[in-house]
């Protein structure tokens, strides 16, 4: 693929190690053009080594201006980047647009170690930031309502503002939990709750996403062993910690997505639960939170060393309360090794 245009942040940075919201990313054969505007050019030359910084007040007429001075007769583009207005300017080009979904994604599945480290390190003071969480909820958690402890959680996770987040956290008490992406609301933190707290950090913009679910005593931690008194809520939380471990011993490089996440889904529908599993098993992450590979039911994508990727499996009992246990995991020497 000799000639595209990118224009997506984490695409652009991706290629040349800095992107801006306003910037166009344009290869054509081995040379490669940063288009921005007067507000990012400086930086955008002291950071980027391998493109030429193009300052311009209209992107996409100078992004023309290049194509017709190089001649360019076919261009590559992903058409999820680039609204219908974009899209048109683009086509006054009269150069060949051809679409190539999600193409920097698979480009960007399979990660370099020095991404792998970064990655690493993002995961690393993620957990981290649980750790010194629940300790605060321990102590100050208790009546408290979800949206302050939500709230209070960036801090912890975000280090005081060392660290951007890789999405909003979801903090979630017993039924709230049974929605995957719950909102927080007024509800109030009480000795014997459940808590599902799901969350990341960027560390050198790659993400980290883990969840834990624990159960709110005198003492607190979101590590696996958690003493439940709810015999329901027991067994539920077993089946999941089981499908996430067998998902994770048994993943090999070669196998297809879809095969993964049929491991974790075999064990919840062999226990009864499989109507309560509403999400896929995992995603990848790098520098967006979500990106290839999607371990679903549908995915036919070959599983190789070096991806990075979630194993979160769940049962969410509507009105009730909701289990999701989430790691990332690295493909290496055939096998996946939690991060």
């Amino acid at each position: 693929m000799h000639n595209y245009i990118l224009k997506n942040e984490n695409a652009l940075y991706y290629e040349c190690g800095y992107s801006c919201d306003n910037a166009l990313f344009l290869k054509i054969g081995d040379e490669r053009y940063f288009i921005t505007d007067g507000r990012y050019s400086e930086e955008a030359k002291e950071s980027i080594k391998n493109s030429l910084v193009v300052e311009a007040r209209d992107l996409f007429k100078k992004a023309r201006e290049i194509l017709k001075k190089k001649r360019v007769k076919k261009l590559f583009f992903d058409p999820n980047d680039f609204s219908l207005k974009e899209f048109n300017e683009l086509k006054k080009s009269l150069v060949f647009l051809k679409p190539k979904p999600f193409f920097s994604w698979k480009k960007r599945a399979i990660k370099t170690n020095e991404e792998i480290e970064l990655i690493k390190k993002s995961v690393d003071l993620n957990k981290k930031a649980f750790s010194k969480f629940s300790l605060f909820l321990e102590k100050e958690g208790e009546g408290k309502s979800e949206k302050y402890l939500q709230y209070r959680s960036k801090d912890f996770l975000t280090n005081f503002g060392e660290y951007e987040l890789s999405f909003e956290p979801i903090f979630a008490i017993n039924e709230n939990g049974a929605k995957p992406h719950a909102l927080p609301s007024e509800k109030i933190l009480k000795r014997g709750n459940l808590i599902l707290f799901d969350a990341g950090i960027k560390y050198k913009r790659y993400c980290s996403d883990r969840t834990r679910v624990g159960f709110f005593d005198e003492e607190f931690s979101f590590t696996y062993e958690q003493k439940f008194k709810n015999p329901k809520i027991k067994k539920i939380y077993d089946i999941v910690l089981k499908a996430h471990d067998e998902a994770i011993s048994r993943a090999k490089s070669g196998m297809l997505a879809k095969e993964i996440d049929k491991i974790a889904r075999d064990v919840i529908e062999k226990s009864g639960f499989g109507k309560y599993f509403i999400h896929s098993t995992g995603h990848g992450v790098g520098l967006d939170i979500h990106e290839m590979p999607f371990i679903s039911p549908k995915s036919e994508t070959i599983i190789e060393d070096n991806m990075v990727f979630t194993i979160e499996p769940g049962i969410y009992i509507p009105g009730e309360f909701g289990v999701r246990i989430e790691d990332m995991v690295v493909m290496q020497n055939g096998r996946a090794e939690v991060l």
